[in-house]
């Protein structure tokens, strides 16, 4: 199962502002997929699905611009199922953060056993460090994948009942400690989810990626059923500031993701990939996104 196929989703429903339903259509125009086919990377590209935009939602403080995500995170959801099903791999393209849950919940129609590597600057449980629950979906992709009790069940349940994922299913790397609270660190610790923080990450990214394998290999990993979801926001926004929502000082280069993520990739359980939060309008000259976009074909070519 070497061919992969890309589909874009260009939304920006679920996220604090607007700009990264803009990220499909720039990363084309960026070079992704001639730089992929230059890397060796046997690619397809589908084209876009349907999308959606950030709206201000001051009726649904909780769980802002839903019925968007929900509709949108559904099309992921059974455009992934068909790409799997059809034996190629899904390259899917934001977009916010919420897509992930679409991809994962069609992953599991035809891999039960789906497990996730989350490469990501924030755990994504639903509130910020001060407490918050702001009700931006963006940030809450693994509240709903574990179907926590801040879950929303049109998202937390989008193909049965919830869960979608048990926590051994999931590794999460590049998690910035500071942008977590006490209680989601707690839960982290207690539900036994293997968590490599922003500075283990930039330390030792093969390990990283290695040892997050290896956590998932007990019963959760087989060939094409590992999930990889990439967030811009896992790199320093001293280094790379493309990210919708900055992130200075984590000291994870992009570099340092790059080489995790050809560790991850490389393994034969890499099914799919998952690039979020990439936001062009903090890019007007294009070199951010060049970077980027060369980065990824690395990742890929492992």
């Amino acid at each position: 199962m070497s061919e992969w196929t890309m589909i874009g989703v260009p939304t920006s429903a679920g996220a604090h502002h607007g700009g990264l339903e803009l990220a499909p259509a720039a990363l084309r125009k960026a070079g992704l997929v001639d730089r992929l086919v230059e890397a060796g990377v046997s690619v397809t590209d589908a084209g876009d699905l349907p999308g959606a935009e950030f709206a201000v939602d001051r009726e649904h403080p909780a769980a802002r611009n839903l019925t968007a995500v929900v509709r949108v995170v559904r099309d992921v959801a059974d455009a992934v199922t068909d790409i799997v099903r059809g034996g190629s791999r899904p390259l899917v393209v934001g977009g916010d953060c919420t897509i992930t849950v679409g991809v994962i919940a069609g992953f599991r129609r035809i891999h039960p056993d789906v497990a996730l590597a989350y490469v990501d600057g924030e755990a994504d449980l639903g509130s910020t460090p001060s407490g918050d629950s702001p009700g931006i979906l963006d940030a809450s992709g693994i509240a709903h994948l574990l179907g926590r009790s801040n879950a929303t069940l049109e998202l937390a349940g989008l193909d049965g009942p919830p869960p979608l994922l048990q926590p051994a299913s999931i590794a999460l790397l590049g998690t910035d400690r500071r942008e977590t609270t006490q209680e989601q660190w707690q839960f982290i610790t207690d539900a036994g989810i293997s968590c490599a923080q922003n500075t283990q990450l930039s330390a030792d990214p093969e390990g990283s990626a290695r040892r997050a394998l290896e956590a998932l290999a007990g019963s959760h990993v087989s060939p094409g059923n590992l999930v990889v979801h990439f967030d811009a926001d896992v790199v320093d926004s001293g280094d790379l500031p493309l990210g919708n929502f900055p992130h200075y000082g984590s000291g994870v280069l992009l570099a340092d993701a790059v080489r995790c993520l050809r560790v991850l990739l490389a393994d034969p359980a890499a099914g799919g990939l998952v690039l979020t939060e990439v936001n062009p309008t903090h890019d007007p000259d294009g070199r951010l996104l060049d970077r980027y976009t060369r980065g990824v074909a690395a990742s890929l070519a492992g």
